[in-house]
């Protein structure tokens, strides 16, 4: 019988970009640290980026979702001792995400929120078939790739919160072609 050999790897400043490929989710980007169909993947790591000024509209899934914030400042909207409330989340604190749980993230700072994501690989497989690549300057979605968003989130159970759920916690989600 011959040992096994696992392959290590560490990934230096992640704060700064990861050599994987970035993918943007119309708005947040994220680079896989972990991708779902990597050997004995029963979970997913990603570098997330929230740039100034976006947001991650209301939605559940039920996928958990850890959030260890890297760098910046972001608000995240969770289920608190009264319903849902929005915390602020800065470097060095880490999010739970319960499945199932209605959640959202905004980045109300000038500069990018950066999380390390600790996901299902289910969840993963879903960034990989909704993301699209970067290229240099954000591009908004087609009504093609929104359409191809909502049928992929439903495929996997996604649920998306409405322009009114969305206002019913402050926040306005008519320029998020997501939510269109």
């Amino acid at each position: 019988m011959e040992p096994q050999q696992h392959v290590g790897n560490v990934v230096h400043r992640i704060a700064e970009g990861t050599p994987a490929d970035a993918l943007d989710v119309f708005g947040p980007t994220v680079e896989f640290l972990r991708r779902p169909g990597d050997a004995d993947a029963d979970f997913c790591v990603m570098r997330g980026v929230v740039p100034p000024g976006v947001t991650v509209p209301l939605h559940s899934h039920d996928d958990a979702e850890d959030f260890y914030i890297v760098d910046g400042t972001q608000q995240v909207l969770i289920h608190g001792n009264h319903g849902l409330e929005w915390r602020d989340a800065h470097a060095g604190d880490y999010v739970r995400v319960p499945g199932g749980t209605p959640h959202a993230h905004r980045n109300i700072s000038d500069k990018p929120a950066i999380d390390l994501i600790v996901t299902t690989a289910r969840l993963g497989r879903f960034f990989l078939e909704v993301g699209r690549p970067v290229t240099g300057s954000p591009q908004l979605p087609t009504p093609d790739e929104i359409a191809h968003f909502v049928a992929v989130a439903a495929h996997y159970g996604y649920t998306l919160g409405t322009p009114e759920d969305n206002a019913a916690v402050g926040m306005e989600t008519s320029d998020n072609p997501a939510n269109q």
